[in-house]
């Protein structure tokens, strides 16, 4: 069992960056792809980016290509998302998820997730 926990969430200025991260621990993540989600409020939790268990391959949502970037260290154990220039519709609460197969933007996919990180991007 993966357990995930998320941290780098809060108030950003639209323009400005933030950079979420993800510890793993229970076991390690090299052999899991790893995803990140969010959910605003009112709304249904939606794919971000995603990438495999060695880092050789990544997928990210539309809304956010150009400005979001994944990355991962196996070493460390962690997943990185790098979030540039941010608008106020990126506000949500982001969720990192692991799963042992291959990773995909559907949320079935995923077997371990986090409790999330809250991004609230102003005005």
């Amino acid at each position: 069992q993966v357990h995930l926990v998320e941290s780098g969430g809060r108030l950003v200025q639209a323009g400005g960056s933030l950079r979420l991260f993800c510890a793993a621990g229970g076991r390690t993540i090299r052999n899991y792809d790893m995803a990140w989600f969010r959910q605003a409020p009112g709304k249904e939790r939606e794919f971000v980016a995603a990438i495999n268990y060695s880092g050789s391959s990544t997928s990210l949502a539309d809304s956010v290509k150009g400005r979001f970037t994944i990355s991962r260290d196996n070493v460390k154990n962690t997943v990185g998302l790098q979030m540039n220039n941010l608008k106020p519709e990126d506000t949500a609460v982001y969720f990192c998820a692991a799963t042992p197969g291959s990773y995909g933007d559907y949320a079935d996919r995923y077997y371990n997730w986090g409790k999330g990180t809250q991004d609230t991007v102003s005005e």
